[in-house]
C-alpha cells in the first residue's frame, strides 16, 4: 500500500514549487497534537519574517527521528538528496575545518527542511558570503534554577540599556522556553573573537550593575539563583534557535520576536506557538522588521574589553567539547567537576 503523503504549493522567488510532505498526519508534538503538515504550513505562513531573520545565513538543522520527545541530531552539511536549488556555503569551524552548510533562501527550502524532520533552525550570526564576520551580536539570557522568565525579562531591559550606552540598538525575542535572547545588529567589520569579546564586555558591565541578579559564571554551580548571561553564543559555530523557529517543547512554542513595549507590558512566552504565531504576525506585524537598518559598531564595547583586560579581567572559558555520555539528557552547560 502506498505510504501517506501530500503536496503543498509554495510560492517563492523562482515561482511556485510543489513540495512533498510524507506522513503529514504524523504527530511531532504529542502534547499539543501538532502534526508534520501543520509544521510545514506554519513555515509557509511565517516565511517572510523567518527568512528576513534567518535567510542568507549558514543554518544547522535540528532533526528528529520521531517526535520531539525523542532523540535529535544536528544536520550541518547538506543532506544527501537535497534539491539542487537549495544553496550551501562553505564555513570554517573552530577546528579550522571547512564544510558546506545549507542556506535558506526561499519558503520551499524551509518546507523541504520540515520534510526532513527539522524542528529547530539554528542560523549563524553572519551572512553566507561573509561568514567570518558576524552582523549580529547575541546574548542568551538563561534563567538558572530558582529564577524564571520574570528575572530574564529584567535582565533584558538591563542589557538593552548597556547596549544603548555602547551605541547599539537592542532587539529581543523569547527563547520558546523560560529565557530571552537579546540581539543587536552590528556592522560586519570584526571576526568572531572580537564579537565574543564585545559580548563579554557587555555582560560584565551588566553584571557589575546588578551582581545579585545576573552572572557571567560559566560553571553552573557558581551561578546561584541568577540569570546566566551566556556570552558563548557569540563563539564561532555556536548558534541558538532562530527567530520564528519552533522549539521541541510540549506546547510547540516558537522563539518569537517581541517589542520592548510588549515585554514591558507583559508577555507569556508559552502563548507563542506554531498555531498562534501566524495570527500574531498578521495582526501585529514583525517587531524585527528592518532590524539591520540600525546596524552599529562594537568599537565602544571593545574599548570596555580593553579596559577590563587592564584591570585584570581576562578571557572567559570557551565552550568545551565534551563527548556525550550514554543516556545523557539534552546538553546543559557543563559543571566544573567535568573539567577536572
Amino acid at each position: 500500500m502506498a505510504s501517506e503523503a501530500t503536496t503543498i504549493e509554495v510560492d517563492g522567488p523562482s515561482g511556485v514549487r510543489e513540495m512533498r510532505v510524507s506522513s503529514p498526519s504524523r504527530v511531532l508534538w504529542p502534547e499539543a497534537g501538532v502534526t508534520k503538515l501543520e509544521l510545514a504550513e506554519y513555515l509557509v505562513a511565517v516565511a517572510g519574517p523567518f527568512l528576513e531573520a534567518n535567510g542568507d545565513r549558514a543554518v544547522s538543522l535540528q532533526r528528529y527521528g520521531g517526535d520531539v520527545t525523542g532523540e535529535s541530531f544536528f544536520s550541518k552539511n547538506p543532506p544527501k538528496g537535497a534539491p539542487q536549488w537549495i544553496r550551501s556555503v562553505v564555513v570554517t569551524y573552530p577546528s579550522s575545518r571547512t564544510h558546506p552548510q545549507l542556506v535558506l533562501d526561499e519558503p520551499a527550502a524551509m518546507v523541504w527542511a520540515a520534510q526532513m524532520n527539522t524542528v529547530v533552525f539554528h542560523a549563524w550570526p553572519s551572512r553566507a558570503e561573509r561568514s567570518d564576520f558576524p552582523d549580529q551580536l547575541r546574548i542568551d539570557l538563561d534563567p538558572q534554577p530558582g529564577t524564571a522568565f520574570a528575572e530574564a525579562r529584567s535582565a533584558a531591559f538591563g542589557m538593552r540599556d548597556v547596549l544603548a550606552e555602547a551605541g547599539l540598538s537592542a532587539y529581543v525575542k523569547t527563547s520558546g522556553n523560560r529565557g530571552l535572547h537579546c540581539y543587536a545588529p552590528i556592522r560586519p567589520e570584526h571576526e568572531f573573537l572580537d564579537v565574543r569579546h564585545a559580548v563579554i564586555a557587555a555582560a560584565r558591565e551588566l553584571e557589575r550593575r546588578t551582581p545579585e541578579t545576573v552572572t557571567t559564571a560559566w560553571w553552573k554551580e557558581l551561578r546561584g539563583e541568577r540569570v546566566f548571561l551566556d556570552y558563548n553564543q557569540a563563539a564561532r559555530d555556536r548558534t541558538i534557535a532562530g527567530a520564528y523557529s519552533p522549539r521541541p517543547l510540549p506546547l510547540a512554542t516558537v522563539s518569537t520576536p517581541v517589542s520592548w513595549d510588549e515585554l514591558e507590558a507583559g508577555v507569556d512566552p508559552q502563548a507563542f506557538t506554531v498555531r498562534t504565531v501566524p495570527g500574531r504576525l498578521a495582526e501585529h506585524g514583525d517587531p524585527w522588521a528592518g532590524m539591520h537598518e540600525s546596524a552599529g559598531s562594537i568599537d565602544v564595547l571593545l574599548g570596555w574589553w580593553e579596559r577590563d583586560l587592564a584591570d585584570g579581567l581576562g578571557e572567559l572559558p570557551f565552550p568545551p567539547d565534551y563527548p556525550k555520555m550514554p543516556g545523557e539528557p539534552p546538553r546543559v552547560q557543563p559543571s566544573r567537576a567535568r573539567n577536572v
